[in-house]
């Protein structure tokens, strides 16, 4: 692990997004609150949640922080037939939450994919990236201005 212990504290924000494309038979029945496995949305937010905390066992080298935020938003594209996802997570620590936010975006999508899975497997898990980072040594960045 890179050594984060000369750095000081400061407030360290990320943001992540990604995408689930459904089809239109799966989107319908997430729409209508119909898997049989039950209300994809609300607990893939709360698998999001859950995975973020988890981050540093999930990935070897990234340190466990502790975490001020996290917030996992769904939402429904009808015109694409799919679930998007966005995640923040926010600390006030020595090294930043870009991991922490794309795994939570990661989770949630693979929860969304775990409760449909039954209903389709041309499910499509895409364009998982960083939109924007706040607070340390490497300054903000967001995708937008770059």
């Amino acid at each position: 692990m890179v050594d984060v212990g000369i750095k000081a504290d400061t407030l360290r924000t990320a943001t992540a997004s990604g995408t689930v494309y459904l089809g239109r038979e799966v989107f319908e029945l997430v729409r209508a609150d119909r898997m049989k496995k039950g209300d994809v949305l609300r607990v893939a937010q709360l698998a999001g949640i859950m995975g973020a905390k988890q981050t540093s066992l999930l990935i070897p080298l990234c340190h466990n922080i502790p975490l001020n935020k996290v917030s996992v938003k769904l939402s429904l594209d009808a015109s694409a037939a799919a679930v998007d996802i966005l995640a923040e997570a926010r600390t006030s620590g020595k090294t930043g939450v870009e991991m922490e936010a794309l795994t939570a975006v990661s989770i949630a999508a693979l929860t969304v994919y775990d409760m449909c899975k039954a209903a389709s497997k041309d499910i499509c898990i895409t364009d998982i990236k960083l939109q924007a980072k706040s607070g340390g040594q490497s300054g903000d960045y967001s995708r937008d201005s770059s």
